[in-house]
């Protein structure tokens, strides 16, 4: 496995070592040991979610406020989302500021959403499957969320020809300077 840091150094792009031929491939998508000596903590997941969208669906940005925070190892298992981390700590250095990774059923890249940062994902293929780990439960009265267009923020989200499609909730979202935060 190749980790690679970005530019929030807790959020870490997870590139699995992929054996193919011509009958396809195999890897490991996560294994504990390695994974723990990565991040440099123990991290454990007591659930696996799967979500499927089509172009142009936008999901986010959500997080879990303590104590119920959650961590999110997400992958794309078939088609491609541009996926995106916001530091939410008030204390950091960083809050407010975001990374953005595409990841695609064919490059296999996992992104590590550590707790205390929000998370979303638009879909850039025609449809995507979605896959992720979480450290902790839903926990509806724990949820938070900020605005996925939040000038203060300022993703650059890829231009795709077509309307974003959000959810009720997502598209009223707070503004970071009105959202709820950690610390």
């Amino acid at each position: 496995m190749n980790v690679i840091p970005t530019a929030l150094p807790e959020v870490l792009i997870i590139e699995p070592k992929v054996f193919g031929d011509a009958r396809g491939f195999f890897m490991e998508s996560w294994t504990e040991p390695k994974f723990n000596a990565a991040c440099g903590y123990d991290v454990r997941f007591v659930q696996d979610n799967h979500s499927r969208s089509s172009q142009g669906v936008l999901r986010g940005l959500h997080f879990q406020l303590p104590p119920h925070a959650q961590g999110k190892l997400v992958r794309c298992t078939a088609g491609a989302v541009f996926d995106v981390a916001v530091d939410m700590r008030r204390s950091s250095a960083n809050f407010g500021k975001w990374v953005g990774v595409e990841l695609t059923g064919e490059n296999h890249r996992q992104l590590w959403i550590p707790p205390g940062f929000a998370h979303g994902f638009l879909v850039l293929s025609e449809t995507a499957d979605f896959l992720y780990k979480t450290t902790d439960l839903y926990a509806p009265q724990a949820e938070g969320s900020v605005r996925w267009d939040d000038p203060a923020i300022g993703i650059d989200w890829p231009k795709l020809g077509v309307e974003f499609k959000l959810a009720e909730k997502d598209a009223k979202a707070p503004l970071l300077a009105d959202a709820k935060s950690f610390d």
